[in-house]
């Protein structure tokens, strides 16, 4: 079953930076990304692909949108950025509870810098 992690961060610190640190530490454990953006913009700002699902693997996705992709459960991890603020934090409360709903295993990390 899919395991969720959620990653609670600072209001300084930069989602989009976050999320680069923490696709690197992924990748350098060895395991293979996908990194799943809000916008095109997002998407240019990591300078990464922009598809609307992935192809090739489900080992990590990196979920940066407000909402739950629909194939995030072929992926052995998810990973929720959850920066401070009350707009993002909503959203990330309503996904919190649908994983939940659904029986999926919940981590929530609340990091400072």
């Amino acid at each position: 079953m899919t395991r969720i992690d959620f990653y609670q961060i600072e209001s300084k610190v930069d989602p989009l930076l976050f999320a680069c640190r923490l696709i690197d530490k992924v990748y350098r454990l060895g395991h293979q990304i996908h990194v799943h953006t809000a916008s095109e913009q997002d998407t240019d700002a990591l300078r990464i692909c922009h598809y609307s699902e992935p192809v090739m693997h489900q080992d990590v996705l990196v979920n940066l949108s407000a909402t739950i992709p629909s194939f995030f459960s072929r992926f052995d991890r998810v990973a929720e950025i959850v920066p401070e603020g009350e707009s993002t934090r909503e959203s990330a409360r309503e996904n919190y509870r649908q994983y939940k709903s659904k029986g999926y295993p919940l981590h929530y990390h609340k990091l400072s810098s």
